[in-house]
């Protein structure tokens, strides 16, 4: 075989000989079951390396062109051509299992980024985050953690680890637990891919589509957003300063028979509000008169800069009515995904079974990891750390704000979390209000996303004070006051 090769072309000689025998196939100058000739013959023809004739053969295997026979040789096989499958114009209809997904289609999660990126400005300031700066943990720290299980732990870090999550990481959250007035025994405790798939499955095992949910209205966009995928009809009840409007409660659960209340008592997303004492025992006392269990998602209730802690609902809790969720996604880093659920009694069962259905398990190498991290204290330091440097967030960004809004805004100074929950004056838009703070090179979230009914929230925004420093906060706070009053000029103007 004839094939001509440049030796000083910068196209390796392998895929030279490739290319010429692939041609020759397609063309049909060597047809199927021709046998080509041995790679040891054709190298010593071609004046070349045994091994880059195997190269070209085996790229030409890959492609579906040749096959090796066992003490035979290299064959070619026939050459079907690819159907001419027509493309269709954007106007063309879908599929009709298609256009019905097409209908449940979620609202996309980084349209804010993308937003703040199409107004162009050169350093944009977003205060829309979920989460707080993950700038601030100490990845060096965590990353000698990460080498330390794999050298103490070589092959068994790697595999898929217990089924209820490392079990010195478990025993290590029940330490933590206990320290806020959580008593947890690690058997009752379940690691999950972080908080959202810890109420993924409990949403899972204690309701079917169609099944009524009560939620604080507002509450957090994410859950919305899961339980209408799930088929769910959500009831809100309405937020105050003390939290869920408890008092509303008992004529709700008459009146829709809800199998599952979800609420986040401390530091409420979006709100920033910590459900009251009383409240609180009262929401116990109501959801086992009427057996409706409670999920609590207490996903940043170590984040206290001022005041006294209040009992989570699950301390209060003797009798296994309310499920329990954790996270250190939130504190930590987003990427560790790393969750935790405590429950009593056979639903603990039911969600360790429905969890190794989801997704078998959550990284053991990154629970051992992070067991090691906590172990020596750095948690309590960093979190420690990290209470101080949000304090200071939230007074910068509540300066600024005074600073640079208008008086007539209204908002409640939060004693912990991540937000500030902040209400427009002359019933602005928030929604109007995000295009031009992107121009401005600032962004927030809106208010309507965390309602049941977008339109309640309108007039509202979220600031996450914790995930910016200090002079990003008073800059993009600057840059917001200017966005509401060149909206509040083009309004006056139009009217």
């Amino acid at each position: 075989m004839r094939i001509p090769l440049d030796p000083q072309s910068r196209i390796p000689l392998y895929q030279q000989i490739e290319s010429h025998i692939r041609g020759s196939i397609l063309s049909g100058s060597l047809p199927a079951d021709t046998r080509l000739p041995a790679s040891r013959q054709l190298a010593r023809d071609l004046g070349v390396n045994r091994a880059t004739v195997e190269n070209a053969y085996s790229a030409l295997e890959a492609g579906g062109l040749v096959f090796s026979r066992m003490g035979s040789g290299t064959y070619v096989l026939p050459v079907f051509p690819l159907p001419d499958i027509p493309k269709k114009d954007s106007g063309d209809s879908l599929p009709l299992w298609q256009a019905n997904l097409q209908r449940n289609i979620i609202p996309n999660p980084d349209a804010l980024d993308e937003a703040l990126q199409a107004g162009g400005h050169p350093r944009p300031i977003s205060f829309a985050s979920g989460i707080s700066d993950s700038r601030l943990f100490p990845a060096e720290e965590f990353r000698r953690a990460l080498q330390t299980a794999m050298r103490r732990d070589g092959i068994d870090a790697l595999e898929y680890g217990e089924r209820k999550g490392y079990a010195p990481l478990r025993k290590g959250i029940a330490q933590i637990l206990a320290s806020q007035g959580l008593q947890a025994h690690p058997e009752n405790i379940l690691i999950t891919a972080g908080s959202q798939q810890a109420i993924f499955l409990a949403s899972q095992i204690l309701l079917r589509p169609g099944d009524v949910i009560l939620v604080e209205d507002p509450t957090y966009s994410a859950a919305i957003d899961l339980f209408r995928a799930l088929g769910f009809q959500i009831v809100g009840i309405p937020v105050d300063g003390q939290g869920m409007q408890v008092e509303r409660l008992e004529t709700i659960l008459q009146l829709h028979h809800p199998k599952l209340i979800y609420t986040m008592p401390n530091f409420h997303n979006p709100t920033g509000t910590c459900l009251s004492s009383p409240r609180r025992r009262q929401l116990i006392l109501l959801a086992e008169r009427y057996n409706v269990p409670i999920l609590e998602d207490d996903f940043v209730g170590d984040l206290r800069y001022e005041g006294h802690a209040q009992p989570s609902l699950k301390s209060l809790d003797a009798g296994g009515q309310v499920i329990y969720v954790g996270t250190f996604s939130k504190m930590l880093m987003p990427g560790l995904r790393v969750g935790f659920i405590v429950a009593d009694g056979p639903v603990y069962d039911s969600l360790l079974n429905f969890k190794r259905l989801s997704d078998l398990a959550t990284s053991t190498l990154i629970q051992r990891a992070l067991d090691g991290y906590m172990t020596v204290g750095r948690y309590q330091t960093y979190l420690h750390r990290s209470c101080q440097v949000f304090r200071q967030r939230r007074d910068a960004m509540v300066n600024a704000i005074r600073r640079h809004f208008p008086k007539e805004v209204s908002f409640e100074i939060p004693k912990g979390g991540l937000f500030i929950w902040l209400k427009l004056p002359n019933r602005l838009s928030s929604n109007d209000l995000l295009g031009i703070a992107c121009k401005e090179g600032a962004a927030f979230s809106p208010g309507s996303s965390f309602f049941l009914d977008g339109e309640d929230g309108d007039h509202w925004i979220r600031l996450n004070f914790a995930s910016q420093p200090v002079e990003d906060i008073e800059e993009g706070i600057k840059r917001l006051g200017a966005a509401i009053r060149r909206m509040t000029s083009k309004r006056k103007t139009s009217l």
